[in-house]
């Protein structure tokens, strides 16, 4: 009787040691899962950028920084109500000692670029004890140059790309790969000038002689911009509109740029303060996530599918 006790007894106790065994393996996989899910949150912070950092939250006398990275269009991340707004927050600001513009764009809309100039010449007479530097970073060209030359003082690095001073549009023409598919085309207008420059059909003379004066009014709209911006800093130089582009050690000899130098310098040696604060108008967190899962699928899409050369 004694044994049969004692060996239900070990059975139990077995039992009950499986059972706590397994307990724990539970508690600890869950802990393992958590901190594997902590740490795949901190990677992606830290990948996609949305730590803030030491700029963010700088106290007392700063300079207040706004940032235009990548193209200038409507709707996206540079569009003119998102800088526009950064920029009156930077001016009004009651700790803030200048203002700087952080450009590194190729450019874009006319209308975009022309909406935030306006705005910074406005601005600037609103706070007129408020300086306005721009540093450009890698690309200072077109659109980019037009919101930004209504600056007190541009800065650029010796190969920054600068200039670009021109206007164009570009497209396709299918006409006549539509003839040799047999395709015909349908198009019925009420107006003229309805279908101009349209891109199945052949292309017409007055329709290209009008575009030409639509771009050179939107030029001289550019070049008015640049003169009013820069005034007697310009090099009489009429290649300064020609839509070439020029280093940044070029620009300074054109009058586009004045002098050699990156946010550091701007933010010590110019505005004499040693913080910088952001305020720029950044996407959400969900809106990042998704931009940049977007940027890396289309990316690797083009590397798997289009061939390693796609990109460059």
């Amino acid at each position: 009787m004694q044994e049969d006790r004692w060996e239900r007894d070990a059975l139990r106790e077995v039992a009950l040691e499986g059972i706590r065994e397994r307990r724990r393996t539970r508690r600890w996989g869950i802990v393992f899962k958590s901190l594997f899910l902590a740490y795949l949150v901190v990677v992606l912070v830290i990948v996609m950028g949305w730590l803030p950092g030491a700029t963010d939250t700088a106290p007392g006398a700063h300079a207040a920084m706004v940032e235009v990275d990548g193209a200038i269009m409507p709707g996206g991340v540079n569009d003119s109500e998102k800088v526009n707004r950064a920029l009156r927050r930077a001016f009004e600001a009651p700790e803030a000692r200048g203002v700087i513009l952080k450009v590194n764009s190729p450019g874009g809309s006319p209308v975009q670029a022309s909406r935030i100039n306006q705005e910074i010449r406005r601005l600037k007479e609103e706070h007129p004890d408020t300086p306005l530097h721009v540093v450009a970073g890698d690309m200072f060209t077109s659109g980019a140059y037009y919101l930004a030359v209504s600056a007190d003082r541009i800065f650029v690095d010796q190969a920054t790309m600068v200039g670009s001073i021109g206007v164009m549009m570009n497209g396709f023409g299918f006409h006549e790969a539509m003839e040799r598919l047999g395709i015909e085309r349908r198009l019925h207008t009420a107006g003229d000038n309805k279908a101009f420059m349209d891109p199945f059909s052949a292309e017409d003379p007055e329709d290209v002689e009008r575009l030409r004066r639509l771009l050179d009014d939107i030029h001289q709209q550019f070049i008015a911009a640049v003169r009013e911006g820069r005034g007697d800093r310009l090099a009489d130089n009429d290649e300064i509109f020609s839509g070439e582009v020029w280093t940044g050690a070029r620009s300074l000899e054109l009058g586009l740029a004045d002098e050699i130098g990156g946010m550091q310098h701007v933010v010590r040696d110019v505005i004499g303060v040693e913080s910088i604060r952001d305020y720029t108008e950044r996407p959400n967190l969900l809106e990042r996530f998704g931009r940049g899962m977007g940027t890396a699928l289309g990316e690797s899409f083009a590397q798997h599918v289009l061939g390693p050369n796609h990109l460059e």
